[in-house]
């Protein structure tokens, strides 16, 4: 039911900043539990961020002060906005939305690329 699609990776300077956008093409539920995940070459995938129903949002402490989740329900729209960019923060980044209304079901974007590099 819904199909998502990450925006706004690139390659970036260290302490630069990128914002990533994901766009879905059916109606995000305030229910949804919206998060941002990543994996680096040769490394597990990990959770970067999430933001619930009321708003209330969860850090990878790797990211915590520079990163910032946001939603907009009325747009279908999820917002990673990356501060401070390290080149650990290297990887592909991937939007989640994980549905437990009525029954529990998970959609995964197809990622897009951050490189944080001099």
């Amino acid at each position: 039911q819904v199909q998502l699609g990450e925006a706004g990776g690139g390659l970036v300077q260290p302490g630069g900043s990128l914002r990533l956008t994901c766009a879905a093409a059916g109606r995000i539920f305030r229910g949804d539990v919206m998060s941002w995940y990543r994996q680096a070459p040769g490394k597990q995938r990990e959770l970067v961020a999430a933001i619930g129903s009321g708003g209330s949002t969860n850090y990878a402490d790797s990211v915590k002060g520079r990163f910032t989740i946001s939603r907009d329900n009325a747009k279908n729209t999820v917002y990673l906005q990356m501060n401070s960019l390290k080149p650990e923060d290297t990887g592909v980044y991937y939007c989640n939305a994980h549905r437990t209304w009525l029954s529990v079901r998970d959609y995964w974007g197809q990622g897009t690329q951050v490189t944080v590099s001099s």
